[in-house]
Parts: C-alpha cells; structure tokens; sequence
C-alpha cells in the first residue's frame, strides 16, 4: 500500500508539470499572436497617417507647388461654400444647379446680346458695369474673390444688388487655373471684362506681393484660360492712367511715353499693357486696354480721397491735403462713375473678335488702349470745398507735402480717340457728382437727418 500511493503521487505531480508546460506554450502562442496583430494595425494606423499628411502638406522642396495646392484648395472650398450659401437651389463647383445659375446668369436676353465675363464683379466700376449690361439684357457672369483689402461688407452690398438683377458672382481667385477653364467650359463668352485687381499706389508699399499676384499673375493666367478657349473672347480690361507715371506733357495722351512708372502699382499696369501685346501678337486675342483717371462715384471705393475725407469730415477729423514739394496744388483728372461704365461698354460694343483658335492665331487681331477721364483736373482743395458745402460742415484741413510713395502731382486727360473711336464723352463735372455720391453716401451709411437735410438742400439748389 504505500509503495502504490507513492506511485500514484508521482503519476499526480508529473501530470500537472504536463498541464503546466501546455499552459506555457498556449500562452506563448496567443502572445506571439497578438503582438502580430497590434504590430500590422499600428503599420496599418501608421500608413494612414503618412498618406493623410501627404494629401494635405505637398513637399515642402517645391514651395512654390505648395502654394498652388493651397491656393487652389482654398479657392475651391471658398467658391463651393459661397455657391451653397447664396442660393438654396445651388450647388458646389461643377454640381448641375451651379452649372445652371452660370449658364441663366451668362445668357443674354436681347438678340445678339453679348455674354460677358466680369471680373471684379463685386468691385466699384465692376459692379456698375454689371448691372447697366444686364439692363439692357446682355448676359453677365461675376467674378470675385472677396478680398479684404476694404471693407467686404461693401463688396456684399453690390452682390446683393447684382443678385436683384440675376447677376451671379462665382466666388474665386483669377490664379486658379482649374476654376476659370471649368467656366469657359460651361460658357462660350463672348467677351470678357477684367476689372479685377490690386487697387491702390500706397498700399504697395506694404503689401507688393499682392500686386503681382493679382495684376501681373492672375491677369497672364486668364489669358492663358482666354487663349484657349474655343471662341476665343475679345478681352476689355482695366489699365490706369498711373501708367504715365512722371511724364509731365499735358493733357495725357496714349501716344505719350510710359516707361517711367513711379509706384509698383503703375508698374503692374504697364506691364500688363505689355503682356496684352505679346498675347495678341502670339495667339491672336482681341485686346482693348482702358487707363482710367481717379473714378469716384455712389458705391465708390473707401481708399479712394473723396470717400474717407467724407467720413473724417462728418466724425469731425482732421484731413490731409498735400501740396507738391514745390508747393503746387495736387489736382486729378476726378471721372464720375457713369461715364466711365459709359466708356467701358463703348470698347465693348466695338471689340472686334478675336482671330485665335484653340490656343492658335489665325490672323491680326484687335489691340488698342484708350484714356477715360473727365477732361478737367480739380485740385484736391477745390475736392474738399464741394464735399464742405454738401455736408454742412466744415473739414480740419491739415496741409502737409505729398510723401514719396508713388504719387504724381497731377492728372489730366485727353480722350479724343475714345470719342474718335466709339463717342466717348464724360458729362458729369465734379460738383454734380459728389452730390450724388454724397447722397448714396449718407443713406447707405445711416447718417444723421440734420446732414440728409443739408444735402437735399444743396441739391435743390443745384
């Protein structure tokens, strides 16, 4: 008997090393096992990751690609969100229900109306260009990119009016290549108006990449998307009377010299006029330059001298009215607003189409560059006189020398080939038009009734 309990004892011990030694390697399995699988999801997580960041952060090596990807990518969703949020009925870039509000907007209403392409349709001189076209039931089609140079809020303000119109602005950089061939796909135009770019001379001394971006840049892709479109559109756009930069030959004629530019602003106007050569020299596009002098008017830009010496008269502000350093009055050649959408829709209207096809030329094509302006500089004195009366206050005068920032002392122009050309002829002398701006001015911005009165009275007393 105790040799057979030993026995048993011994079977019992060895079985349970047995058992142990199996709980060992089903515990090494199901470990080597799970490591496995944490290693190939943490590979997998890994992957996800790294093609995450590629889609959304090109290589920094091409910096330049990079600022194109975003550019593009925020030009994209930008427009796409505006598509949605002003109207119900449309639709991201390329959905059915935009593609539909560009064709109704770009459709001309009257026989052999033009269909027009406006950039900087949210813009001063773009927004009345708009609306006076579509009146007379021309199709129109807006561009714009919003930017915040001035206040937005305006440039919203003149797209409501549009919209009251059926005028849609596609929201949108002139540099997104993709954006403007998908219109031109969707439209054949006729023609295109390019009233977008960076206004302004002094504000380049701050921000000069912008200048090129917009002016120089944006103006060459949309004539690379113009080129090769099939028909190609006859193309009016926006030069500026800054081009004659120091000359000092009066009145300012298109025959004069324009190579000495005095701010990086009349700089990127001429070398557009420049660019507008070599695109129809090469590829047959029809091209009108238009160099406008000092535009003012209802809408009118808050830059501009006559808007912001409006608000610092009325909030009781000294203004600053600079003499030449040889203390000479500055004057400008001031145009009102109605004259030069005048001007705008004559080069239109006498446009000849232009002879490429598909990116090739078949012939010469049309190249001309016109003055717009009111033909009578007024010194900025004799400016802030006219908005004193109009306004019933009296301005804070402060005189100072003009800086050196790209200014010229004085404008004026001869437009007789306009006239010659498609009967341009401005009607409008500055008194006349600041009360009307004046008057825009004090009900767009709530002024007070006392100022509401004096401008009423000045008008009945005009």
């Amino acid at each position: 008997m105790p040799m057979s309990a030993t026995a048993d004892t011994s079977k019992t011990v060895k079985l349970e090393r047995y058992n142990s030694y199996l709980r060992k390697i089903h515990s090494t399995k199901v470990l080597n096992a799970s490591s496995k699988v944490l290693f190939r999801a943490t590979l997998l997580v890994a992957l996800v990751l790294v093609l995450l960041f590629a889609i959304n952060y090109p290589p920094l090596s091409d910096s330049r690609a990079a600022a194109a990807h975003h550019l593009h990518r925020r030009s994209f969703l930008s427009t796409g969100l505006f598509s949605s949020s002003s109207s119900s009925s449309s639709s991201s870039i390329g959905g059915a229900a935009w593609e539909k509000r560009v064709r109704q907007s770009s459709t001309a209403k009257r026989p052999r109306g033009l269909s027009v392409l406006v950039t900087g349709a949210a813009g001063f001189v773009g927004s009345h260009c708009s609306l006076y076209l579509r009146k007379r039931g021309d199709g129109v089609l807006g561009f714009d990119n919003f930017n915040d140079y001035y206040d937005p809020a305006l440039k919203r303000a003149r797209q409501a009016l549009l919209e009251k119109q059926q005028v849609f602005i596609v929201e949108g950089d002139l540099n997104d290549g993709p954006l403007l061939r998908k219109l031109f796909d969707v439209v054949p135009f006729t023609h295109v108006l390019h009233l977008a770019a960076q206004a302004g001379v002094r504000y380049a001394m701050k921000n000069p990449q912008s200048y090129i971006a917009s002016n120089i840049a944006g103006f060459v892709n949309l004539l690379e998307v113009a080129k090769a479109a099939n028909p190609q559109p006859a193309i009016v756009w926006a030069s500026s009377s800054s081009v004659y930069g120091l000359n000092t030959e009066n009145p300012f004629s298109e025959e004069h010299r324009t190579d000495q530019p005095a701010s990086l602003y009349a700089a990127t106007k001429k070398a557009g006029e420049e660019i507008a050569h070599t695109y129809n020299h090469i590829y047959g596009l029809s091209l009108t330059g238009l160099r406008f002098f000092t535009v003012y008017g209802p809408w009118g830009r808050p830059d501009m001298a006559y808007f912001f010496f409006t608000k610092d008269i009325l909030h009781g502000k000294s203004i600053d009215i600079y003499r030449t350093q040889d203390n000479q009055e500055v004057a400008r050649d001031f145009t009102y607003i109605d004259d030069i959408v005048k001007g705008c829709v004559g080069a239109l209207d006498t446009a000849e189409k232009s002879t490429g096809s598909g990116g090739k030329k078949r012939g010469q094509a049309q190249l001309r560059v016109y003055n717009l302006g009111n033909t009578s500089p007024v010194p900025v004195g004799r400016l802030v006189s006219i908005l004193e009366g109009l306004l019933g206050t009296k301005a804070k005068k402060h005189l100072i020398k003009m800086p050196r920032n790209g200014d010229v002392p004085y404008t004026h122009a001869n437009v007789s080939l306009a006239y010659k050309d498609f009967g341009y002829k401005p009607t409008t002398d500055l008194a006349a038009g600041l009360r009307k701006f004046v008057k825009w001015y004090v009900g767009y911005y709530g002024i007070q009734p006392r100022v509401k009165k004096e401008t009423s009275h000045a008008e009945d007393s005009a």
